[in-house]
This record gives C-alpha cells, sequence and structure tokens, in this order.
C-alpha cells in the first residue's frame, strides 16, 4: 500500500491501484491507471467478490422484454457502466465522498429470462432479494421499467410498505396493454394493488405528454400517487421541488425510480419514450440531492437505450444520476462528523 496526495492506494485482488478511505476499497486511481483503461464498473468501484462487508451494491438488470415502444434498454446496464468512468471521489454539490463513507461496488448484473416476462419478474425479484442478505441497500439499472416491480417486492419484504418518489415522463400505473398485465407501464399499479407502496406517501415528479383518457389520472390519484408534473417545475424550481417530495413522504423508508425520460429527450435522447418537455439534467441532479435527508432504502435508474444515444449524452446523465443516488444514500452522521473535525 502507498500514499498518494494524501490518499491511500492498494493493489488488490485484481492487481489494479484503488483508493482506500477507512478500510472502504474505492475506485481505481485515475492518477495511475488511465480513465479508459481497466474494466468498466460502476464509477470503476470493485467487484462485490473483492470486498468482505458491502453497504451499497449497484447492479445491472439487463431486461427490456415490457417494452411498448422502442426496445433496447437491456443494453444499458453496460452503457451507463462505460459512461461512469470520468466520476470522481468527491461530489462538491453534496459535499460527500460516497465512495469513502460506505462501502459501495459493482455487483455485476442479475441475468433473466428474456423470453418470459413473469419468469423474469421472479428471477429479478430473487436476485434482489439475495443481494440484499449482503448489501443494506441497491442502487439498480435497468432494462426497463417493468423490473421496479420485483425490486419494490424485495424492498418492502425488508422494509414493509415504502414511499415511492417516481421520475419519469409518464405515469405507469396503466392496467394492462395487449392484454399484458406486466409491461413497463404498469409497475405502480402492480406494486399499489400487492400492498408495496404506502398509497399515502406516493409521488410522480416530472410527469407529462398526452395520456389515454382523463381517467388515468384518476386511477393515478386512487393508487396512491400526487403529481408534480413537469409544466410546474419552472415555477417551482428545485428547492420547490424538493419541499413538496418531503412533505409528500415524511421520515417514511423511501423507494426512488427514476427513468432517464423524465429528461428532455435534448439531454436524454437515449430512451424508448421520449416525450418533448422534460426536466434538464442540472434540475434532476439538484433536486436528486434532496434525497440525502430523506429515509432512502433503495433506488433504480431505468430505461436507457444506447442505441439512441449520441456522444453518451443519455449514459454520461444516467451515470450522474446514478452518482447523486449513490451520494444521497451515504450516511448523513458521517458528513457531520467530518463537518465537526
Amino acid at each position: 500500500m502507498t500514499t498518494e496526495g494524501g490518499r491511500q492506494v492498494q493493489d488488490n485482488s485484481s492487481g489494479l491501484p484503488r483508493i482506500t478511505t477507512g478500510g472502504r476499497i474505492g475506485q481505481v486511481d485515475a492518477t495511475v491507471v488511465p480513465r479508459f483503461a481497466g474494466p468498466a464498473t460502476f464509477a470503476r468501484l470493485p467487484r462485490i467478490d473483492e470486498v468482505s462487508d458491502v453497504d451499497v451494491a449497484v447492479v445491472g438488470v439487463p431486461f427490456d422484454s415490457g417494452v411498448s415502444y422502442r426496445p433496447g434498454a437491456r443494453f444499458g446496464p453496460a452503457h451507463v457502466r462505460e459512461s461512469s468512468r470520468l466520476l470522481r471521489p468527491y461530489n462538491p454539490a453534496a459535499d460527500v465522498e460516497p465512495f469513502a463513507s460506505q462501502q459501495v461496488v459493482d455487483a455485476g448484473d442479475i441475468a433473466v429470462n428474456p423470453f418470459h416476462l413473469e419468469d423474469a419478474i421472479q428471477q429479478i425479484e430473487a436476485g434482489a432479494r439475495a443481494l440484499l442478505e449482503r448489501a443494506d441497500r441497491l442502487v439498480t439499472i435497468g432494462g426497463d421499467h417493468t423490473i421496479a416491480l420485483p425490486l419494490l417486492r424485495a424492498v418492502a419484504a425488508k422494509h414493509g410498505p415504502v414511499a415511492v418518489v417516481h421520475f419519469d415522463a409518464h405515469l405507469d400505473t396503466w392496467d394492462t396493454y395487449f392484454g399484458a398485465e406486466y409491461t413497463h407501464g404498469t409497475p405502480f399499479r402492480r406494486a399499489s394493488e400487492e400492498g408495496l407502496v404506502d398509497r399515502s406517501a406516493c409521488l410522480h415528479v416530472g410527469t407529462r405528454g398526452p395520456l389515454y383518457a382523463r381517467q388515468d389520472l384518476v386511477d393515478d390519484r386512487d393508487l396512491g400517487f400526487a403529481i408534480v408534473p413537469s409544466v410546474e417545475i419552472d415555477d417551482l424550481g428545485a428547492r420547490g421541488v424538493i419541499e413538496r417530495i418531503t412533505a409528500r413522504v415524511g421520515e417514511r423508508p423511501v423507494y426512488l425510480s427514476v427513468d432517464i425520460d423524465v429528461l428532455d429527450p435534448a439531454f436524454a435522447p437515449g430512451t424508448g419514450t421520449p416525450e418533448a418537455g422534460g426536466m434538464t439534467s442540472r434540475e434532476l441532479l439538484a433536486v436528486l440531492r434532496g434525497f440525502a435527508h430523506l429515509n432512502l432504502v433503495g433506488c433504480d435508474l431505468v430505461e436507457v437505450a444506447p442505441v439512441y444515444d449520441h456522444a453518451e449524452i443519455t449514459g454520461i446523465a444516467a451515470s450522474h444520476v446514478a452518482y447523486e443516488m449513490l451520494s444521497a444514500l451515504s450516511p448523513r452522521e458521517t458528513r457531520d462528523q467530518e463537518v465537526q473535525a
């Protein structure tokens, strides 16, 4: 082990020099190994088999058999990982080092049946439950939004019904599509019906675009969701959106689900169901920082479809979303101790 610039650099079992802090193994040191070299784990973090204790596991679910329009999100986890190579250890906007205050690992992918929706959902739930036996929390990269249902089943088994904060252009509380109950447009209806969510505390943020009928909004409200539509974000600003979220969820355990199409297609063209008039990257990242003060128990990031991306625009935005998720999951007491010191 050596020290460079006040940081400990350790050669672990992979032979790559990694930044370590307080016994936590972090990123491959970019001052030693160029960012474009080496394996593409998320943010160049260690694999789960390279550490003993895990606080947060980043896991991919390369599945998109539930999409209703453009496919390709099955390649999302690999694309987001590749786009995350430039992420650094310190997040100045949140004033936190997410890889030093908690042990974060890349747990690889949950491989599921691409030809059978029900089988895939069961496999995702089983994979998430198994990971939660080792990691306290998961940040899951999809894949299409179908994966939110089995992830919520796994999280609710641990925490009980959770408050869902859902960033998306769409409600995703529709009933069926072509007779199918499980699609990327139905996960939150099924989750509400199954009692996985706290109906008094769920919220959509950034919804926009045409609906099938006015009844969609009535059904959505009955399922337990309030809405901060995209058209209100200009007036509210990031601080106002955070206040709305905080008032809605209180101290309940919160599950955060981000469909990358909540961003305007100018900031995220690489997605399957784009809608004009979305959030900017800056707005979304600013709002996500507000989750540091909530009881956040799990996250997912979905619907990145790299075949429609250009110059990693969507992948880079998505990698920063995941980075802010990890920053928000960072223990608050650790930050308070650092400030007092």
